[in-house]
């Protein structure tokens, strides 16, 4: 009897002795706070994970750039010393060139034109793209339509941008974009913005309101202008090695957690957006939101000739057309 008891004891003990063994963790960052729409976003990713793996895949959560910026995290997934991240499209088409017509200024409509193109076919082509660069790409998420905010002016239309010294981030097209609105650009990764505004390094910078909102740049900034002039999508990149390990059906289950994590990411920019103005006219912010894009875009008229040679006018109308 107490032999049989033993034997149960030491099956049991092995037995989870095997499920502590069997759960892999791997790490995913962002630039932005745990409390933002990207911190929404990667503690859906990883609750979804362990839940659809049935506890087998753990996936630890990093925030506010400590693992590095944008740049850095997605160089660490490509090396394979870190196993995901979620990040903006800034510094991707560094490493996926084919990103880059994403960034091109006024391309988008609205919120709900711009999920339908990521979502459809333009969307999932290029996340095939992904693939021969080290990465899956798992699902579009989103930061939202970016803004203008300085300490030294009300910008009400392109020529109060001119001399401007602005943060951007490491994107070509952006920097080709601000140049032409005679901006002084200056890139620099996320992690390093609020002290560069705060110490006057930048005047200003560009964001959507989540962004605005989570990083507090309330605090440092005082003039916002609703321009509107590039959407910003999100992106789960994950090592395409890790991936490539996975069984087909843990597979499935990261995809499907990515756009789980995608519905809530979504939500919560819909959320901010909504509350956002106010939200930052009462921090003390001066808000000028009646702007006439007409000009912003007609300012950038030799910069989308450029655009347009470099990606071709029957791309770029077929995003603008999609329906």
């Amino acid at each position: 009897m107490k032999l049989n008891r033993l034997a149960v004891g030491l099956v049991l003990g092995f037995g989870m002795a095997c499920a502590a063994i069997a759960q892999t963790t791997m790490k995913i960052s962002i630039s932005t706070a745990q409390n933002s729409h990207q911190g929404v976003a990667i503690d859906t990713f990883a609750k979804e994970v362990e839940k659809r793996t049935g506890g087998r895949y753990k996936v630890q959560t990093f925030y506010n750039g400590s693992l590095g910026g944008e740049r850095e995290s997605i160089e660490a997934v490509q090396l394979g010393t870190q196993e995901l991240a979620f990040s903006s499209t800034g510094p991707v088409p560094n490493f996926v060139p084919e990103t880059k017509i994403l960034d091109v200024p006024f391309l988008f409509r609205d919120k709900a034109h711009a999920r339908a193109v990521l979502d459809g076919p333009i969307g999932q082509d290029l996340l095939k793209k992904f693939d021969a660069k080290g990465f899956k790409a798992l699902a579009w998420g989103e930061n939202g339509f970016r803004h203008m905010t300085n300490s030294k002016r009300d910008v009400k239309e392109p020529g109060d941008l001119k001399g401007l010294k602005m943060r951007t981030m490491e994107n070509p097209v952006h920097i080709a974009a601000y140049k032409g609105f005679g901006i002084i650009t200056t890139p620099m990764a996320f992690p390093e913005v609020f002290t560069a505004l705060q110490q006057g390094t930048v005047d200003g910078q560009e964001n959507p309101l989540p962004v605005i909102i989570s990083a507090k740049f309330d605090q440092v900034q005082k003039h916002l202008t609703l321009t509107g002039h590039v959407y910003s999508p999100c992106i789960f990149v994950m090592n395409k090695g890790s991936f490539d390990k996975l069984a087909p059906a843990d597979q499935q289950a990261f995809l499907d957690a990515a756009k789980e994590a995608v519905k809530a990411n979504r939500a919560r920019v819909d959320e901010d957006d909504a509350k956002g103005v106010a939200d930052l006219r009462a921090k003390g912010m001066t808000v000028i939101d009646n702007v006439d894009k007409s000009k912003f875009v007609a300012a950038l008229a030799p910069v989308n000739a450029q655009f347009e040679k470099e990606f071709g006018k029957a791309n770029l109308d077929k995003i603008r057309d999609y329906k």
